[in-house]
């Protein structure tokens, strides 16, 4: 069995991510305290009991989902002898979940990516103001379509594929105007379902510019170490190791599609067959099976779910 990792990105987060996990396990409540202390404010509270919209707020969600994913690496690693450097070939996130693979991988430190993400979350609602910026789901086409769609709404505004999630599941990005357009068009170009989604921001278009601008700075103060298991970029569909190239992509992945259905295809095509998402929901696990298709997929957020990934991976 050759394994990879998976960590989950904004929309997977609910009150009562990693209670659980907190209470049963001491290594995981080290993350949680670590993360608390690296804010500067009780965010484990959020997550454990609410509200869900303090919770969902972007510069709230992004570090709890990290933290999340981290807690479950740590109790398979200090609490059950699972090696996640030898034992995965592979660690991948989507969107903010790639910090959270980079922190699983060692790259950098669980303090860190929780202030990092902490600021990109902050940097990605300021770059927008409310109601300027909106995003759709488009189900039932892939990528072409998606593209096709986005140009003929644009019309000289910023409309873009944020996401290519699985062959039948795009999410464009960009000025609500032309989401709105978009929306009109969609039957045009074969949608099956235009769904418009309840974000706060437009992400992973061009109107995130400042905000990469921010966390361009940011992480060129961080210290980046090469990580212990190679790192499936979002940008890129292919892994990377070299921590100038890793600054690099993260600035990139603000304003640029998150080609998700291309990372799971990537590690399918290298010779994963058990991809294990680390945290909370079940998202990419989903995602995965449909990608690849003779590929076993698992999602781990309880000690319940920890116990079953373990039967299959040992």
């Amino acid at each position: 069995m050759t394994i990879a990792f998976l960590f989950p990105g904004q929309g997977s987060q609910s009150v009562g991510m990693g209670a659980e996990l907190a209470a049963n396990f001491s290594s995981a409540r080290l993350v949680f305290d670590e993360v608390d202390s690296a804010l500067g404010q009780k965010l484990s509270e959020i997550m454990f009991q609410g509200p869900l919209d303090t919770l969902t707020l972007t510069e709230n969600a992004q570090p709890a989902l990290m933290a999340v994913s981290l807690a479950v690496i740590r109790v398979l690693e200090k609490e059950k002898g699972f090696s996640l450097t030898g034992s995965a070939k592979f660690v991948a996130g989507h969107s903010l979940g790639e910090y959270s693979a980079l922190a699983a991988a060692g790259a950098f430190s669980i303090a860190d990516a929780a202030l990092l993400l902490k600021l990109r979350g902050k940097s990605m609602q300021a770059a927008v103001p409310v109601g300027q910026g909106a995003m759709a789901a488009l189900l039932g086409v892939g990528l072409d379509a998606g593209r096709a769609l986005a140009a003929e709404a644009a019309q000289g505004e910023v409309c873009q594929v944020a996401n290519d999630n699985e062959p039948t599941q795009i999410v464009i990005s960009g000025a609500k105007t032309a989401i709105d357009r978009a929306g009109e068009l969609a039957k045009k170009h074969g949608v099956r379902r235009f769904m418009p989604l309840n974000v706060s921001a437009p992400f992973h278009c061009a109107m995130m510019q400042p905000a990469a601008d921010v966390m361009a700075e940011a992480l060129g103060r961080i210290a980046i170490k090469v990580p212990a298991v190679p790192v499936v970029a979002n940008v890129l569909a292919s892994a990377i190791s070299d921590p100038d190239e890793i600054r690099k992509r993260l600035v990139e992945q603000v304003t640029g599609t998150v080609r998700w259905r291309e990372c799971i295809a990537y590690m399918a095509a290298q010779g994963v067959t058990f991809f294990c998402e680390a945290g909370s929901g079940k998202v990419l696990s989903g995602l995965a099976k449909r990608v690849a298709k003779d590929a076993d997929a698992a999602s781990i957020g309880t000690p319940a779910d920890i116990n079953a990934a373990l039967a299959k991976l040992s």
